[in-house]
């Protein structure tokens, strides 16, 4: 979406995402929403009381009026069914938006435009309840050598690719993992790897971080991640030599000497090298014979 929008000029890009939007959330507004397509009593009964259920808070619990408990199952549901009154409610004339749960961004031709459609997110959010974060809110202007930005967990950025036999590179928009979410993977491989944890066996800690690493990668796998992979992977295999060597009270170097020594090699930890799928910019996606002679994407 983002590639086709910008391959057509749409360079100036509103980013923002909705301030406390899971805990702002009106119940009775919100039970109006579901209401538009729901009839069912006993469903409604259930909702209603999912929404005054309360959350246990330093040993009281609390009642809200507003707010769905975020990381409740049936939340990101709920919010995406009141945004959807946003979705109806705005005009292309303003630019095209593109919304996952609280988070957002309205593509552009102008700053003039973008601005206009800054102003018009606010209203229309206001009429729900709600602002747009404004540490979260700027906009952008992509363009080559220039700023980029951060949406679903990917860096967007415009760059011009390598020119060939003296030809210019042409200009596309390139996306990998965003800093903060390569801040989280390895959070989570310092988890996984931690000294807490050193009565377990390696390969029992290796088949964690395959858990993870394969989630991780399929998420990321698209664009020109492929760098970024290759440092996950990397990270993953040296905190699981250093948990190795702590675990047997040896230096680091023992701990790649087990890894390199180990069959199979690195204890089973996955490769991510070759998963990456890039396709050519402005070119659309096509399947390519895999080493095993199957098609894949």
């Amino acid at each position: 979406m983002l590639i086709d929008e910008q391959a057509k000029g749409r360079r100036w890009v509103v980013e923002t995402d909705i301030g406390d939007c899971f805990t702002a959330i009106p119940h009775d507004e919100l039970m109006r929403a579901v209401e538009e397509r729901v009839c069912d009593r006993s469903l409604l009964k259930l909702l209603r009381q999912i929404l005054r259920a309360g959350v246990m808070q330093d040993g009281q619990v609390r009642r809200e009026v507003t707010g769905s408990p975020q990381g409740g199952v049936i939340s990101p549901v709920l919010c995406n069914v009141y945004l959807h009154r946003l979705d109806r409610a705005w005009d292309e004339a303003d630019g095209t938006l593109v919304r996952y749960a609280d988070d957002l961004i309205a593509m552009c031709w102008s700053r003039s435009q973008a601005e206009r459609a800054l102003a018009r997110l606010t209203e229309l959010l206001a009429g729900l309840g709600l602002e747009p974060k404004a540490a979260k809110t700027r906009i952008v202007h992509l363009e080559v050598g220039g700023q980029g930005l951060d949406f679903l967990g990917f860096h967007h950025r415009l760059v011009r690719s390598r020119g060939v036999n003296g030809k210019r590179g042409f200009v596309f928009l390139a996306r990998w993992p965003a800093d903060k979410a390569m801040r989280h993977a390895r959070d989570r491989i310092r988890e996984i790897t931690d000294r807490s944890r050193l009565p377990r066996r390696p390969e029992t800690i290796a088949e964690d971080l395959n858990r993870f690493l394969r989630g991780w990668a399929a998420y990321f796998k698209y664009g020109h991640s492929a760098e970024r992979l290759s440092k996950i992977r990397r990270f993953a295999q040296w905190r699981l030599a250093r948990f190795v060597s702590k675990r047997h009270r040896r230096s680091t170097k023992f701990g790649w000497w087990v890894m390199s020594n180990a069959r199979p090699i690195d204890l089973g930890l996955i490769s991510l090298y070759g998963i990456v799928v890039a396709p050519r910019a402005g070119k659309p996606w096509r399947e390519r014979p895999n080493a095993g002679g199957e098609r894949r994407r």
